[in-house]
């Protein structure tokens, strides 16, 4: 039992996030979703699978855990429109006492194929103070078993991938 939430989490390797839909105030000019909400999918799906550890803004006023996004890197592959649906699939990459490393892929929920990726590091902090402290114990435990789930699944494409401009000398 996690602060009065009392279910054992099954960790689907990866986790996959509930459907979602493009909304018509998310399209740019060109029509196409604007990277602003690509974040914000990415993020609603984060808030989704952590929930399973004991994580997330549904949880900071019952428990002591909460965590901010302290580094990301976002790939564009695929333009979505307004009223696709979409999926966001989630690997927990690694972990320590105070931080998760992940990696998320947004898929086309229809035909699946993959319209961008995101790969974070998320600190965990103390609600009241926004202090980096260590994760409590049970929130530990529930990242090693979703860490061992993801980890049966091979490294995915792009991960550890910098942002680099190769430099042409002419």
């Amino acid at each position: 039992m996690l602060d009065g939430i009392d279910f054992e989490p099954v960790f689907f390797a990866p986790f996959v996030s509930s459907v979602m839909t493009v909304e018509p105030n998310w399209v740019d000019h060109n029509g196409h979703l604007h990277s602003t909400y690509y974040t914000l999918l990415f993020e609603q799906a984060v808030d989704e699978a952590v929930f399973l550890v004991g994580l997330g803004p549904h949880l900071t006023t019952r428990a002591p855990a909460s965590f901010f996004t302290m580094e990301a890197h976002q790939r564009f592959e695929r333009a979505l429109r307004v009223g696709d649906q979409v999926r966001i699939t989630l690997r927990l990459i690694n972990y320590d006492e105070k931080r998760m490393h992940l990696f998320q892929e947004l898929h086309h929920a229809g035909e699946g194929w993959t319209a961008a990726t995101c790969e974070q590091i998320a600190q965990h902090v103390e609600p009241g103070s926004r202090r980096v402290a260590p994760f409590p114990d049970e929130v530990l435990e529930r990242l090693a078993l979703m860490k061992a789930a993801h980890g049966a699944l091979p490294q995915p494409e792009g991960l550890g991938r910098p942002v680099n401009m190769p430099i042409r000398l002419s």
